[in-house]
């Protein structure tokens, strides 16, 4: 792995929304040019907005690995075996393998990669296509300490990135890639709450996005935990308290945290497969 990260290549098997979302962040760090990026997919359906940022395009996954170091998996799970056995002649001790595919253990991809190959698994969450992702790798027993701090580095316009054991990978999964979905569930129920006391939808949906898009930077930014913030808000005998006695009374704490406990267990089992 090269240690100048301005001749470091970087390659992409896969051109879903994670490939782009990662690939728009490594570019916009600074640290790699799109001269040194290449994406590889069979179709050419998704290369349109690749081409915009002037990366490689090919349809070759054994051009994408020979000509790079770096090497991110973006395809789906029941993929990973078939590519890798496609370009597993082509590996060596100089790439790292970074697989982005749910469920994929370490412990599976160093089965099936050579030993000498560097192995990490990352998992982002949808918004990294906007750039304000979460995301959390795990390094596998060949990947340097070194190779984290590449990661941190060439990821980091992509969002939160955060390194830890590969045990918390399926809880970030049930927390943060499926936990977009959660929010966008409240949000939703808010703007309906909303159109039910007469506000119009399209209007209570705007405001609905802009309180969680506020709410969150104030919980990433201000250092606060959440309750102290919930408390922030609240004075005695308002309008908060009330709405957050009616939450109780239906359940949504408890609600919300046997969703990402059923996610996370889900992640799990897709891990055994």
């Amino acid at each position: 792995m090269a240690s100048d990260f301005s001749q470091l290549k970087v390659g992409f098997i896969g051109a879903g929304n994670m490939a782009y979302g990662i690939v728009k962040g490594i570019l916009k760090s600074g640290y790699i040019i799109p001269a040194n990026v290449t994406v590889s997919a069979p179709s050419a359906n998704n290369f349109a907005r690749f081409q915009e940022m002037g990366v490689h395009l090919v349809h070759s996954n054994v051009d994408t690995v020979s000509g790079t170091q770096l090497v991110f998996l973006a395809v789906k799970p029941h993929l990973i075996r078939t590519v890798v056995t496609e370009v597993l002649p082509h590996l060596t001790e100089r790439h790292t393998i970074v697989s982005v595919a749910a469920g994929v253990t370490l412990e599976t991809l160093e089965q099936l990669l050579p030993a000498e190959v560097g192995t990490v698994r990352l998992m982002p969450n949808l918004p990294c296509v906007l750039q304000e992702g979460a995301l959390l790798f795990a390094r596998g027993s060949t990947a340097t300490p070194e190779t984290g701090t590449l990661l941190k580095c060439l990821l980091s316009a992509c969002g939160a990135v955060e390194e830890g054991p590969e045990s918390w990978i399926d809880i970030h999964t049930g927390l943060s890639g499926s936990g977009v979905a959660f929010v966008y569930l409240f949000a939703e129920a808010m703007a309906e709450g909303a159109v039910k006391m007469g506000m119009p939808s399209v209007l209570a949906q705007r405001i609905a996005a802009q309180t969680i898009l506020g709410a969150g930077h104030m919980l990433r930014d201000s250092g606060k935990p959440a309750a102290v913030l919930r408390g922030d808000v609240c004075t005695p005998g308002g309008t908060t308290i009330y709405g957050l006695h009616a939450l109780e009374k239906g359940g949504v704490r408890s609600a919300a945290m046997s969703a990402v406990e059923a996610a996370t267990e889900r992640a799990r089992e897709l891990g055994q497969k």
